[in-house]
């Protein structure tokens, strides 16, 4: 097993969180973990990255080569656009559909979409919608990561404990409802491939 991911979208739109979720996961059944430093955090609305290398065999390098990424998943569809160079030619790209507008001359978002749906692989939802329509669009995070599950090569109970283990200290009601967003998004994902 190994599973190269890059992790992207802006400042404050919880790519710490989906890092940490998967992280747990493959630590607490036995499989190493690589992961490049969040770059992008230190300012709210910058662009913020992250290499996720994971395996069943020791990780030489926390850089994920261009054109070797298993995965991209982004929380904002101009960002994701950013690191496709990375994108392996059977990776998967899955984004948010929904735009993070922080700069005066955002592409328009037709566009953006557009490109996206080249990749042979792809996957599109509006998380922030799905987030919202469930109470709180800070959620969103784990819309996506639910509509990733499938390509990660992990038991979907693993990424139930870690939200468990991660947002534990916040209430059981913070726990059951990031658990349903993942849910929330498993489902959209999936029914995105079958449309």
């Amino acid at each position: 097993m190994k599973k190269d991911i890059i992790l992207a979208g802006v400042g404050g739109q919880g790519i710490l969180s989906i890092a940490a979720t998967i992280g747990m996961a493959a630590v607490d059944h036995g499989l190493y973990l690589k992961q490049a430093e969040v770059h992008g955090m230190s300012q709210r609305g910058g662009d913020v990255q992250s290499h996720l290398r994971i395996s069943d065999k020791e990780v030489a390098s926390d850089l994920i080569p261009q054109g070797r990424a298993d995965m991209i998943l982004s929380v904002e569809p101009m960002e994701s656009l950013r690191y496709l160079p990375y994108l392996s030619p059977e990776g998967w790209l899955i984004t948010n559909a929904k735009p993070f507008i922080n700069i005066p001359e955002y592409p328009d978002v037709e566009v953006i979409l557009s490109e996206i749906r080249k990749v042979k692989n792809h996957i599109v939802i509006d998380a922030d919608t799905i987030a919202k329509e469930m109470g709180s669009v800070k959620a969103a995070n784990m819309v996506m990561l639910g509509a990733a599950a499938p390509f990660l090569e992990m038991d979907y109970s693993w990424l139930e404990q870690s939200v468990r283990n991660l947002f534990g200290r916040k209430g059981e009601e913070v726990v059951s409802f990031n658990l349903d967003a993942l849910k929330a998004g498993l489902e959209a994902g999936e029914k995105y491939r079958k449309a």
